[in-house]
């Protein structure tokens, strides 16, 4: 838009000079008071933009682009004004419609580029009626080969303007879908460097909590040896031997942590029955406390399906705990699988408290969480949509303000083992 501002600038300066100049140096009389006035006119309108330049949406209610056309138009007007009081047709600046419709192409819409071709060649077609003659620019249109030689001008006129119409506007079609594409490409390239700067730290991580974990192990050990000897706390005992316990998972968690290619590992998994992961889910459902209702279709098709465990199950315990978090105590999480064509759909709903639109728009970035400090740090979802991308799907959530939050997990419908 600045660059139009510009260009307008440019023209509006250009007509008063090029008048004054064939005026004073070539001797043609010109009606110099409707030329400035028209220049003019570009100039005030073009200041008027200007200022509400960076405010065209809010304060116009019409698009940039909108209104950028209706400058064009506003433009074109004003040179069949110029052309009609400076020799019509006959006047060899009508080559200046092929500009505007060149920029048109360029900068406008499909739809609004062919309205702007037909609004072209009506006003040149106009020249040949309605103008004020200049002798000097009429001495070899004479007789009836004037006339076929303006109509000729008008045909070609026509033509250049679909080739330009086409070609340009397939050309700007062409670069607006580079641009699109180099912006979804920088966009997945800045996610996979988050992804792989997380799998670095979770790897390191890993590598340093090795062996606190096994010190702790080994004492918890010996507690558990040393109290089954001396005290005989059967409660003691079981204390040591569920800290042993929940030592090995931790040291588990940290074995997949060291695979530092998330989607190397995933494609190593074994997979497992759908009715085998659910029954998965509802035992983790049980250990966590929080009564989550699972919706299966009786499908034959749901019944003989396998899938990766690992992305799946991570996926959806992440957004399950999610949902707990956000829901009250009571408040049951309801766990829905749908299938639709060719995609399976995990569907998540909670009875929370729902997310405003700009919770929404950020929600599976990495560290964005919230909850309160302490109780999350944001990579659940994160994760969970790097896995779901990964296998071929999506991760999107739908959320209404104090009714609740809905996920939807969603892959391409795997097929049998």
């Amino acid at each position: 838009m600045p660059w139009v501002v510009k260009l307008r600038f440019t023209v509006s300066a250009a007509t008063i000079l090029i008048a004054l100049g064939v005026q004073h140096l070539l001797r043609i009389p010109l009606p110099q008071g409707w030329i400035f006035l028209i220049a003019g006119l570009m100039g005030i309108s073009n200041v008027v933009f200007l200022s509400r330049i960076d405010h065209s949406e809010r304060g116009w209610g019409f698009h940039p682009s909108t209104i950028v056309g209706l400058l064009f138009f506003f433009d074109t007007i004003c040179l069949t004004v110029l052309l009609m009081l400076t020799g019509g047709a006959t006047n060899p600046f009508t080559v200046l419609y092929l500009v505007y419709m060149t920029l048109s192409a360029a900068t406008l819409g499909p739809m609004q580029t062919w309205l702007f071709g037909m609004f072209s060649t009506l006003c040149f077609g106009l020249l040949f009626f309605s103008y004020r003659p200049i002798p000097q620019l009429e001495m070899g249109h004479h007789g009836s080969a004037a006339s076929l030689h303006l109509i000729g001008m008008w045909i070609g006129f026509l033509v250049t303007v679909f080739l330009v119409a086409t070609f340009s506007g397939t050309m700007s079609r062409m670069l607006r879908s580079w641009n699109t594409s180099m912006i979804e490409m920088q966009q997945n390239l800045a996610k996979k460097e988050r992804l792989a700067s997380l799998v670095t730290l979770a790897a390191g991580a890993a590598h340093e909590l090795n062996t606190p974990l096994g010190t702790i192990a080994i004492l918890a050990k010996e507690l558990e040896h040393q109290a089954e000897k001396s005290l005989g706390n059967s409660e003691f005992q079981q204390d040591c031997r569920v800290i042993r316990q929940e030592v090995d998972r931790c040291q588990q968690i940290l074995l997949k942590l060291n695979d530092a290619d998330s989607s190397a590992y995933a494609k190593v998994q074994r997979g497992i029955p759908l009715a085998t992961l659910l029954k998965d889910i509802q035992s983790f459902s049980q250990d966590l406390g929080h009564p989550i209702e699972i919706e299966v279709p009786k499908t034959p098709n749901l019944s003989s399906t396998f899938l990766l465990r690992e992305p799946v199950w991570q996926s959806l315990t992440a957004l399950l705990k999610n949902a707990i978090d956000a829901s009250s105590e009571v408040a049951p999480i309801r766990l829905s699988v749908v299938l639709q064509d060719d995609r399976l759909q995990f569907r998540i709903a909670d009875h929370g408290i729902g997310m405003p639109e700009e919770c929404l728009r950020r929600i599976g970035e990495p560290f964005f969480t919230t909850k309160e400090p302490g109780k999350g740090l944001g990579l659940g979802t994160f994760l969970a949509t790097t896995f779901a991308e990964q296998l071929g799907g999506r991760l999107f959530f739908e959320s209404t303000l104090r009714k609740g939050t809905l996920a939807v997990f969603e892959i391409p419908f795997p097929s049998k083992r």
